[in-house]
């Protein structure tokens, strides 16, 4: 068959043949080419192969320096060129996706061994495109000069409709625009507010455009979880309205870093309701020909919203490491929350009147008719107090009302899980002492495949794991990291707890003289910073972010600094996972603190010739108290450095 790497005859069985070809690969193409065969590699392989072939789902739990990208990449390819529909590969984050078409990674080192090329195309979320409508409102009101060079680099095509369809090419990525901080990005970037299928720019749209030119990939599309759940969650609803699914059916789907993929896929069945979105949507349409019976009753919704978003700020209060704010569901905020449905729901009932005496534009009535939908049933799960788990963000003096279902079991075992279909969870971290059942139940998985594979790296002579017992003044504490990266001569990556803990870091450092560049989250676009990272040898890049995926080999990081043990934080999210089990801290809190803290340490080691230090401060109660459990968790024996 064509692009297959072996003969495949009419009358040979394919797995057969890729059986033979996967022997010829490691024991002989891969030396060929100068890569170290790995016993670790042949085992994934073969336990990959029963998946594949019986088209189950498989949990593929193999520690850093397995090469278990390569394995489960050459399945992948190879069965979407046998069966002629693309893979789709899903990684932890958005952040994380061009990792694998990286220049010198997986993707060029498979093309040498196949000696064809392989078609890989990224999926990125609808965030990471311009909106521009957004932009060309935005423009008229703003002398930012960094706002200006983004719209002066804009195809003509997109605002002239003399162009022939022939002339178009993509464009509005947030990779192009580098420069941009991520503050800025939001500003002239896609939100769900955007009515896209009503849109007159839609067809030269760069999101469109983009979405175009990955659905067409032969051998690999490679998208976020977030992205993908996105894709489940909205596939009905884009059938119905005539549009396709965000992403084309697979031939198999592997999930990269999979024990992520719960809170993704919570994250896509998530209602969020800003401030001013539902003023935005309702004032709009009062600028139309609207009756009288509908314009009370928009005006009745924006007062009891208004007072509704009131309660709600009154009753939240900040968490410590989370920009997620506790809310008080108060007796008043329910009420006003009822209210609010009924009157929307009588809203509806006279659009329908508005359709039919022709005083609307088709525009509005398309994007209040979709967003009230949407708003009700946010409501109606707020009202629903056990069916959600519900909190306030504010970013800009503007607050948004989440609202997130507790449970997704049912439906990914239902839209994901129940289909023939080869599945692969990758990860080092996707069980408990080879237990996954864990994982399995949380997600909706009845039976599934399993094997663990351990990291070939002798940690203990590569990696040193130190202890500093942090102390009550955070001054000190930002001192002692600057003298660790100062000896280190940079080198090095800080991974924070949280934005908010970063930038108290950030004005602090500020102040001071620093011999190499200091490279922080947020600040340009993430692949940019990571690439000036490590092209940089002396610099230090610093994120609450990057504690999985990220892969940086060589003299550029010598040294992970963590300062703090990463247990979760009190928000509600958490606290909603708390109050499901009799033990939360030994169920909840520590697993999921020394799950983060062991995908940390995996950013340091990632070949054979890697070494480093790792550093971790905490308090001395935790010393004390979780010693042993760190210890066993922990790559190599952990050593304190402080007293205090």
């Amino acid at each position: 068959m064509k692009d297959l790497p072996f003969k495949l005859g009419r009358n040979d069985h394919f797995f057969q043949k890729l059986g033979e070809y996967v022997g010829d690969f490691f024991y002989d193409i891969m030396p060929e080419h100068g890569y170290e065969l790995r016993d670790e590699q042949i085992y994934m392989a073969f336990q990959l192969e029963q998946a594949f072939i019986s088209k189950k789902t498989i949990f593929a739990e193999a520690g850093v320096g397995t090469g278990k990208t390569i394995v489960y990449l050459m399945y992948a390819i190879l069965y979407a060129r046998y069966l002629r529909k693309p893979a789709i590969i899903a990684c932890a984050d958005e952040t994380l996706i061009e990792q694998i078409v990286k220049k010198g990674g997986d993707k060029e080192k498979l093309e040498q061994m196949f000696q064809s090329p392989i078609d890989v195309r990224l999926a990125k979320a609808r965030e990471n495109y311009i909106c521009v409508k957004k932009l060309d409102h935005l423009i008229l009101s703003t002398d930012d000069e960094e706002i200006h060079k983004v719209y002066d680099q804009i195809p003509s095509f997109v605002f002239q409709e003399t162009h022939s369809m022939d002339s178009y090419y993509r464009y509005g990525d947030r990779k192009e625009y580098e420069w941009l901080s991520d503050d800025k990005w939001e500003e002239i970037a896609y939100d769900p507010l955007q009515q896209c299928s009503v849109c007159d720019l839609r067809h030269r749209c760069g999101q469109t455009l983009n979405r175009e030119y990955y659905k067409a990939a032969s051998d690999l599309m490679i998208c976020s979880h977030d992205f993908y759940m996105e894709h489940i969650w909205t596939k009905e609803s884009r059938k119905r309205e005539g549009q396709l699914p965000l992403l084309p059916e697979a031939s198999s789907i592997i999930f990269d870093e999979g024990h992520l993929l719960e809170f993704a896929a919570q994250k896509a069945f998530t209602y969020r309701f800003n401030s001013d979105t539902l003023t935005k949507v309702l004032t709009g349409y009062t600028e139309e020909n609207v009756r009288e019976e509908t314009l009370f009753l928009i005006e009745e919704i924006l007062l009891l919203h208004d007072e509704w978003f009131d309660e709600i700020r009154e009753h939240s209060q900040n968490v410590v490491h989370s920009t997620k704010m506790k809310i008080e569901r108060t007796p008043s905020m329910i009420n006003i929350a009822q209210r609010l449905f009924q009157v929307v729901e009588k809203l509806l009932d006279e659009l329908v009147f508005d359709v039919q005496l022709f005083t609307m534009d088709r525009y509005y009535l398309n994007m209040m008719e979709e967003y009230l939908d949407f708003f009700l049933l946010g409501i109606k799960t707020f009202l629903q107090e056990s069916e959600g788990i519900i909190w306030v963000e504010e970013n800009r003096g503007e607050l948004s009302l989440v609202i997130m279902p507790r449970l997704v079991d049912g439906t990914l075992s239902e839209e994901v899980f129940s289909k023939e279909l080869p599945i692969v969870f990758s990860s080092a971290t996707l069980s408990k002492n080879q237990d996954f059942s864990y994982i399995t139940s949380s997600l909706g998985i009845n039976k599934a495949l399993s094997f663990s594979v351990n990291s070939p790296f002798d940690y203990e002579s590569k990696m040193a794991i130190d202890v500093h017992i942090l102390r009550e003044d955070q001054q000190v504490l930002w001192e002692e990291l600057e003298e660790a990266l100062i000896k280190n001569e940079g080198k090095s990556l800080i991974l924070f707890r949280a934005k908010n803990e970063m930038e108290d870091f950030r004005k602090w450092a500020n102040n001071k003289q620093w011999p190499f560049s200091l490279y922080f989250e947020g600040d340009q676009e993430i692949s940019l910073l990571v690439e000036q990272f490590q092209n940089e040898i002396s610099s230090v890049l610093l994120s609450y972010h990057l504690w999985e995926g990220l892969d940086i080999p060589g003299e550029s990081l010598t040294q992970v600094l963590i300062p703090g043990l990463p247990f979760p934080p009190e928000d509600p999210v958490f606290e909603a996972k708390r109050k499901a089990t009799d033990s939360p801290f030994q169920d909840v809190d520590l697993p999921f603190m020394i799950l983060r803290l062991r995908q940390g340490m995996g950013r340091l080691i990632r070949t054979q010739n890697d070494s480093g230090a790792i550093t971790v401060w905490m308090k001395e109660r935790e010393y004390e108290e979780l010693y042993q459990e760190l210890n066993e968790a922990m790559p190599t024996s952990i050593r304190l450095k402080n007293e205090s």
